[in-house]
């Protein structure tokens, strides 16, 4: 047999070594035929020869944790942007389509057919808590994982949040229980359970992991990546967990074998500028040897979802890889896909039907509340109160989480003067047209001068968000957001600083994703204006609706104790 083609004289990396070797890799059929210190035979003339000396070759990067939504875009758009990159195997979790429209969420996305191979996790907390707690556009339920089962696509179940579901004190048989029972017993499967466990430790971790969920992509510090490691977790490490001190951790210790690198949220106006490659040269910047991280987003992600035919560059094995013209950057010259190529510097295939739509008609007309009125913004207190003691959202300036901390706050003529104590109103509106619920909480750390925001990605229910130091422009934003069918706006003083429409659910625009970016950064840019401080402005503000994250956050139906899952009262004591 002949190969299709060779490329002689390129820097490959060897997978099980961690370094790089001149060698000539020839390709066949969509594979690796073989790979060939330089002076053997000349091949058969009629075989193209490609010479790539000073090239690196790397195995395709393989992210096994992400969420194409946090694009805000489809797989059809997501695929060619993130091949473009040198990404070319993903396991997405579709959970915040699944929010929106459930089961017909899923498929609108898994339909999509793209050059980009993705596999998919299963939807394990739609939603994240309980119906009880905050109000999704739809449900996942233990059946509908069973069903989603019989697809040869899927690899896992999608992280596990909730402990007090997945490990309820009465110990009651409860629906996440009975879905991981369900992955396990598939047939000729070994689909791996994976979890989502911030500031989870001691006896609480143990019976995490004992429950069957052995994997995290959550936040670390230097202890959690030891205590996890050391109890069989493997770590997925996103952005925010690639600091020095962590990157120290594990190469002190050697723990390249037990983490794999990924995106998890990768936001439209961050994507043109890379994907899993950046995330790489992020762990290279903290510390992490560029050979270690290359295999920690090749080989030991492939093992970890039993992807057993690609994660390096062997015979047999699918041919996905990337050239590099050097390893510092890593910006490709050059993308291969299964043999062929997929991009290059002024390489761009077809895109097909541009103004066919990508999903039905309804998904287009998804947000379903009334419009905002003075009366919402309004904090009502006892007529004889002159203070509140008030529990408080407080966001940081990295990350996401939130801490709950309690302000004293004046009272006059039965109103909370909220304005008055530098905070921000948070109202959050149900939008799936359930229930018309609005729930209101207190954040500090957000906006300091006159102005609102507001959104329907929402982070996981994908309600409308609404956050402010101005009534008047908390109005104007809510109804602009009505207006757009969904998406993220800015208003101060009357006027609109920036919007980015999201038409499909709320969550997506099914538009070409530089356009999305460019009105993505005028949101961004708007809110840091208005004295929002945050490596993610957009994220920090979405994920004050996560009840999952800590510490304090917001449904619907009011503000929430992430740790116990109980209602915490935005009033702790008058006086």
């Amino acid at each position: 047999m002949t190969p299709d083609y060779i490329i002689k004289n390129a820097n490959v990396f060897q997978t099980f070594r961690q370094c790089f070797e001149i060698r000539d890799v020839a390709v066949r059929n969509g594979r690796f035929y073989s790979v060939l210190a330089p002076g053997g035979p000349l091949a058969d003339p009629s075989v193209p020869v490609y010479d790539a000396s000073g090239l690196y070759m790397i195995p395709g990067l393989i992210d096994i944790h992400m969420h194409i939504e946090s694009s805000m875009t489809c797989p059809a758009r997501f695929a060619p942007v993130a091949l473009s990159h040198g990404t070319t195997t993903i396991v997405a979790d579709a959970h915040e389509i699944a929010n929106v429209f459930g089961m017909e969420g899923i498929e609108a996305f898994w339909s999509q057919k793209t050059p980009l191979d993705i596999f998919w996790a299963i939807p394990s907390s739609v939603p994240a808590t309980h119906i009880s707690i905050e109000t999704p556009g739809a449900c996942i339920t233990e059946e509908d994982a069973a069903e989603l089962l019989l697809n040869p696509y899927t690899l896992c179940l999608g992280e596990v949040m909730n402990f007090k579901q997945l490990a309820p004190e009465d110990g009651s048989d409860t629906q996440i229980r009975r879905m991981i029972r369900h992955c396990r017993k598939a047939r000729g499967r070994d689909i791996r359970i994976e979890g989502h466990c911030p500031r989870l430790s001691g006896a609480d971790l143990n019976r995490f992991i004992y429950e069957g969920v052995d994997g995290d992509h959550t936040q670390q510090t230097p202890e959690s990546i030891l205590e996890k490691t050391d109890l069989g977790m493997f770590l997925e490490l996103q952005k925010k967990s690639l600091t020095p001190e962590n990157a120290d951790t594990v190469c002190r210790y050697g723990l390249y074998e037990n983490i794999a690198l990924v995106t998890d949220d990768t936001m439209p106006d961050q994507l043109l500028q890379g994907h899993l490659n950046h995330i790489v040269r992020t762990a290279v910047y903290a510390g992490i040897p560029v050979e270690k991280a290359i295999y920690c987003a090749t080989y030991t992600p492939a093992r970890r979802m039993h992807l057993d035919d690609r994660g390096m560059i062997g015979p047999g094995k699918l041919a996905d890889f990337i050239l590099l013209k050097g390893l510092e950057e890593m910006e490709p010259a050059a993308v291969v896909k299964s043999g062929r190529l997929a991009w290059a510097a002024g390489f761009k295939e077809g895109e097909g039907e541009k103004n066919t739509p990508l999903f039905p008609s309804h998904f287009y007309h998804s947000v379903h509340c009334r419009p905002a009125v003075l009366e919402d913004f309004i904090l009502k207190a006892p007529a004889d109160a002159k203070a509140v003691t008030a529990n408080v959202m407080q966001i940081h300036s990295f990350g996401t989480a939130t801490r709950q901390v309690q302000r004293v706050i004046p009272v006059k003529e039965g109103r909370i003067c909220w304005q008055e104590a530098g905070l921000s109103l948070a109202v959050l509106y149900e939008r799936h047209g359930k229930n018309g619920n609005v729930g209101c909480g207190l954040v500090e750390g957000a906006f300091t001068k006159p102005g609102a925001a507001a959104t329907t990605w929402c982070h996981d229910s994908h309600n409308l968000l609404v956050l402010g130091t101005s009534p008047e422009d908390m109005i104007l934003a809510q109804r602009h957001i009505l207006r757009l069918e969904g998406g993220y706006t800015v208003f101060s003083q009357g006027e609109c600083l920036g919007e980015a429409r999201l038409n499909v659910g709320g969550i997506i625009n099914d538009g070409p994703i530089e356009a999305l970016s460019g009105s993505l950064g005028r949101v961004r840019a708007a809110m840091a204006g208005l004295g929002y401080k945050n490596n993610n402005e957009i994220m920090s503000m979405s994920t004050l609706a996560l009840p999952v994250s800590p510490e304090l956050k917001l449904t619907d139906r009011g503000l929430l104790d992430v740790k116990t899952q109980k209602r915490v009262e935005l009033a702790a004591a008058y006086h």
